[in-house]
């Protein structure tokens, strides 16, 4: 459990380095049949009609009809150039195929279903090493749902909904660390999942957690933070608290944050990244 010390010790920036790739990360339950603005977004920010898009099924068990779904959107929208990497088994992740795929892609899209199968089939494989090569060389990372989720170097495995916090509320375990230093939640306004972000926050030595709302997505270019659909973001900075109880609690015992600071963002809006602070609008 992360204490107040552990807190101010958090990294103060988590934008990403000028070199790397941008991320794309979705809240679930994305617009595939009308507009698609952030599936647009997406292939927009991978190269639009010259993308080379390959859709990961690792967090799905329907792997052949959700890559399905992906295959026929990127192709509506205009990709020509889309290919399906299922690694339903570990073994699957150094598969040679499928590190090519990688090696040539623009763009890579993580799928939903369950997160802890994006970890347990993809981490510290050659394919893992691979990805994050090409993230640091500029490809573009998206991710939706659990695709969302595994984006952190901590992320959240499962926990409750509509509940105060609680540190039992929720349970993690390591993500892919795309973007460190930060906690993610998904389908948030929907299943009112402010308490458990919290709870997670106040286990990590984190200073910012992103509740993303479905078929609304953040976009993350350097230090730069749009954000892109139909929802809105929840953006928590504990970087200033005055006071917490974490050190105190029992696991079913309310937490206490003092002076936490919230910022809700819709469609349109930036956030920096360097400076905690939500960018003026032109």
């Amino acid at each position: 459990m992360a204490s107040q010390e552990d807190a101010a010790e958090a990294q103060e920036s988590v934008a990403l380095p000028e070199t790397h790739g941008q991320l794309v990360i979705i809240g679930g339950a994305e617009d595939k049949e009308g507009d698609c603005t952030i599936l647009r977004e997406f292939v927009r920010r991978s190269g639009g009609l010259q993308a080379r898009i390959v859709v990961m099924t690792v967090a799905t068990g329907l792997p052949g009809e959700v890559g399905e779904t992906y295959l026929n959107v990127f192709e509506r929208l205009g990709v020509e150039s889309v290919r399906v990497v299922d690694t339903a088994r570990r073994e699957d992740a150094d598969d040679p195929k499928g590190l090519e795929l990688i090696q040539q892609a623009t763009g890579v899209f993580f799928t939903g279903g369950n997160q802890a199968r994006i970890t347990e089939c993809l981490k510290d494989t050659q394919l893992d090493a691979m990805l994050h090569k090409r993230f640091a060389d500029g490809v573009v990372i998206a991710g939706t749902s659990a695709g969302a989720a595994m984006m952190p170097d901590m992320m959240i495995v499962e926990g409750e909904s509509e509940t105060n916090p609680r540190m039992e509320v929720v349970s993690m375990d390591r993500g892919m660390g795309f973007l460190p230093g930060v906690v993610i939640d998904q389908h948030f306004a929907q299943r009112g999942r402010l308490g458990r972000l919290l709870s997670a926050i106040a286990q990590q030595p984190v200073n910012l957690g992103f509740g993303i709302d479905e078929n609304t997505a953040i976009a993350i270019n350097g230090k730069e933070l749009e954000v892109i659909g139909a929802g809105a973001i929840t953006i928590v900075d504990v970087a200033n608290l005055t006071h917490n109880n974490v050190e105190e609690l029992l696991r079913d015992e309310p937490l206490a944050l003092c002076n936490a600071t919230l910022h809700i963002l819709p469609h349109g809006y930036k956030f920096d990244l360097e400076t905690r602070s939500p960018m003026e609008l032109k």
